[in-house]
């Protein structure tokens, strides 16, 4: 950019100054041919160039047709053959221009000839040395040069200066990268901006935080299946202990101990199955799905737990509407309905009811939803735990869920079979008490 802006400028002085030097040879050459019809030696050039009055002008050389020199002031400037050249093809009738950029001056010279009649009676050559103007664009020059260089020097102490915070903040997310990998999911990156780097700090934080919430819940689900695989466990230990260790037993609770022992061995294969499913449903392997019509996988379902209901009192009223068709397998509406009504039967009152309903709800562009809805007269969920019950092994009252035979797994199946069918599940507090739980599907079409 310096070297165009300083040549742009030298080459508008060269431009003004051949006007200038051609105007005053043209100037020169017209008065000589207005005064002499031949030009030589014995001519009164002197007398004229007094009168033109030229200035401004370094050097004025005038010579003859043969190129010998009649007017020159300065004496023995027409040295150098370039410049007898120049005097050759203005004395052939042409006009020359010559300039140079050299010792800090401008140097330009103008050829002309001087005609008579048609003929050429001579040449004038105009010479002007400019060092003012010379010195000035040095000066600038010099300016530019120095400018230049200080803009560099900042320029590359900006870069480096940006590179190493750049490096720097590089470094911290590998250095948090790797406190990650070594199992510190507490880890934060503290990352200020709004680049690229920053968007990758606030991402690298959230993935730390999932990390730190999976871990989390792994520790705990491991923890309580631990828990729930030791109690069965610990109590078939102890009975057959029991057994083994008194010899004069009675036969009677010899078979009461072994029947305590086939329950805690039912109640041990029950959370074995339900963790088989969450480990099935969490790696997401996918089965073959078709056209599944709700209505008489429900009846099914629930024609399985009737004895159960009829065993507690409980009256399981139902209402089902036809065309209830979406897209999955058997296999999982099935899980769903016999957790959710399961659950409504086992903590509901004596005496209760358990309503089951099956709908086509009317939807917007995306189509309509099928719509399971399963509610019980019982307890019912406290409003600080229903944000909880469908986390894996969660109870809200502990020793009522085992007497119940419950595992803490039933609604975490069901949660993850849903979404695992593209649907949503939700569940809140009856009016009159209990709990009501919804399930809704995209409801399947032909199209």
């Amino acid at each position: 950019m310096n070297t165009y802006f300083l040549l742009a400028i030298r080459d508008m002085i060269f431009s003004s100054k051949q006007t200038f030097v051609q105007n005053m040879a043209s100037y020169i050459a017209t008065k000589l041919e207005e005064t002499f019809e031949t030009i030589s030696v014995g001519d009164d050039i002197q007398r004229v160039m007094v009168q033109l009055d030229v200035s401004g002008i370094t050097h004025i050389i005038i010579t003859d047709a043969e190129g010998a020199v009649l007017y020159d002031p300065a004496g023995g400037f027409l040295q150098t053959g370039n410049q007898v050249g120049y005097i050759d093809r203005a004395l052939a009738g042409f006009d020359v221009f010559h300039s140079s950029f050299t010792g800090g001056a401008f140097s330009s010279s103008a050829f002309t000839p001087v005609m008579s009649r048609g003929m050429v009676i001579g040449a004038v050559y105009v010479h002007e040395e400019d060092r003012e103007q010379g010195a000035i664009l040095i000066d600038m020059q010099m300016e530019l040069r120095n400018i230049s260089v200080s803009v560099a020097i900042f320029s590359v102490v900006m870069i480096m200066l940006i590179i190493l915070s750049l490096m720097r903040r590089v470094s911290n997310i590998v250095k948090a990268i790797k406190s990650v990998r070594e199992g510190e999911y507490s880890y934060r990156i503290s990352m200020r901006g709004y680049d690229e780097l920053a968007l990758l700090g606030d991402e690298f934080n959230s993935l730390t935080n999932r990390l730190r919430e999976t871990d989390e819940v792994r520790r705990r689900f491991v923890a309580d299946a631990s828990h729930e695989l030791k109690t069965p466990l610990a109590s078939i230990r102890l009975l057959s202990d029991s057994i083994l260790q008194n010899e004069g037993i009675e036969r009677e609770t010899v078979q009461e101990f072994i029947s305590d022992i086939g329950s805690e061995a039912e109640r041990l294969a029950r959370t074995t199955e339900k963790l088989m499913t969450l480990t099935r449903l969490d790696s997401q392997i996918p089965d073959e799905m078709t056209r599944v019509d709700m209505r008489d996988t429900v009846i099914s379902t629930l024609r399985m737990l009737k004895p159960l209901a009829d065993s507690r009192r409980l009256v399981i009223d139902t209402a089902f509407e036809d065309g209830c068709v979406i897209f999955a397998t058997d296999d999982s509406v099935h899980q769903i309905v016999f957790n959710l009504v399961e659950n409504a039967i086992k903590y509901n009152k004596p005496g209760g009811k358990v309503a089951v309903r099956l709908e086509v709800e009317a939807g917007n562009a995306e189509g309509d939803s099928v719509v399971l809805s399963v509610e019980d007269t019982g307890v019912g969920v406290p409003e600080e735990d229903l944000a909880h019950i469908f986390d894996r092994f969660y109870r809200v009252d502990k020793a009522r869920s085992r007497e119940a035979g419950g595992s803490g797994l039933g609604l975490s199946i069901v949660r993850a079979t849903v979404h695992e069918l593209n649907g949503k599940v939700t569940a809140e507090r009856r009016a009159g008490g209990g709990m009501s739980f919804q399930v809704r599907f995209a409801k399947f079409s032909e199209q």
